[in-house]
């Protein structure tokens, strides 16, 4: 993947980096924990991330301060820090309107700068994420999580992987092998022992449950039933506190949605259907049935594609009808023609 790095100066001097790639309306994607701007783009996790991220769209990413390439070992690692690292990142980019995108701890930031700079943010995007870190949600934890900490302190950095093993397996419990040693590596390059330990608890005390209810813009939240990094309802009690979100589970194990898993593409779908501008190549098609044509294209049938949208048959022949009425055909397989032609229907078909 062709990226472009960069780099910019926050509030109190520390350097940031961050990537740009891709061509079209911007998404950024806000910063979190296990980072590494250029690692990611060959890694066999986020390689494919990075590719339906940037399709149709110029992706803006970085590496929060103590992670990646941008400095390490400085002085201040608080949420309050990486909200502003957030708004430097975006003044340096000389973004003015955007979609952010937050995965897990990014969720918070995301919400924070919402928040701060509702003229900037159109959209809105959470994933696997939550208001309230571990120790403000299960104060009864507090010496088990101080234990995993100390765990970070004594192996993180050490050749012997089997500390870093035990993290990789949380976030990705249904991941291959090569996917496990290649989590296990980012851990060992995104930051330093004594970094990791800082940035989890400053994670852990987060707390932006005031701030939900003041989002005024589109927001969609969506988060894997069973993953064991934040726990389902901490996902759907999120979404409840933001004016109008929409709330999306996904069915899946894993903190990082793999490649291979049906969840990774159900993700992509409602992205591209949420956000302005992603593939729309029939402009007067809704977001809805502009993700139903896409499901045609591939080659699904009625049943395939209400299943997949948690849709009922009779809902999906209905878009169907008002879909070839829109785009001048009589038919499935005409529909599937015009879609192909214009781009629909590229990613793997059953």
């Amino acid at each position: 993947m062709q990226q472009q790095m960069r780099f910019c100066r926050s509030f109190d001097g520390t350097r940031i980096a961050y990537a740009v790639s891709g061509e079209g309306p911007v998404l950024v994607r806000a910063p979190h924990w296990l980072t590494h701007l250029e690692y990611e783009a060959q890694s066999p996790i986020w390689r494919p991330w990075l590719a339906a991220m940037a399709r149709g769209r110029t992706l803006v990413r970085m590496d929060e301060r103590g992670c990646g390439l941008s400095d390490r070992g400085v002085d201040d690692i608080t949420f309050e820090a990486f909200v502003r690292d957030l708004e430097a990142l975006v003044d340096a980019a000389g973004l003015q309107k955007f979609a952010l995108f937050g995965h897990s701890q990014g969720g918070p930031i995301s919400i924070a700068y919402a928040v701060r700079h509702p003229e900037r943010v159109t959209h809105l995007v959470l994933l696997g994420s939550y208001t309230r870190g571990w120790f403000k949600r299960a104060p009864e934890r507090c010496e088990e999580l101080e234990a995993q900490l100390k765990l970070v302190e004594a192996g993180w950095g050490r050749d012997d992987p089997s500390y870093r093993q035990l993290f990789a397996s949380q976030f990705l419990p249904g991941a291959t092998l090569e996917q496990l040693r290649s989590m296990s590596e980012l851990q060992r390059m995104s930051s330093h022992a004594a970094d990791a330990v800082r940035i989890m608890r400053c994670f852990f005390n987060i707390d932006v449950s005031d701030l939900a209810p003041a989002v005024r813009c589109p927001t969609l939240v969506l988060h894997a039933h069973g993953e064991l990094r934040v726990p389902f309802e901490e996902g759907r009690a999120m979404a409840a506190m933001i004016p109008g979100a929409r709330f999306v589970p996904l069915e899946s194990q894993n903190h990082i949605l793999l490649e291979q898993e049906p969840a990774f593409a159900h993700l992509f779908e409602e992205l591209e259907a949420f956000l302005p501008g992603a593939e729309r190549r029939f402009p007067d098609l809704t977001a809805r049935e502009s993700q139903i044509l896409e499901h045609i294209a591939r080659g699904l049938d009625n049943a395939q594609i209400a299943a997949h949208l948690a849709l009922s048959e009779k809902t999906v022949r209905n878009h169907i009808t008002h879909i070839f009425d829109k785009i001048g055909v009589e038919s499935r397989a005409q529909a599937i023609v015009l879609a192909r032609e214009r781009g629909l229907g590229q990613r793997s078909r059953p």
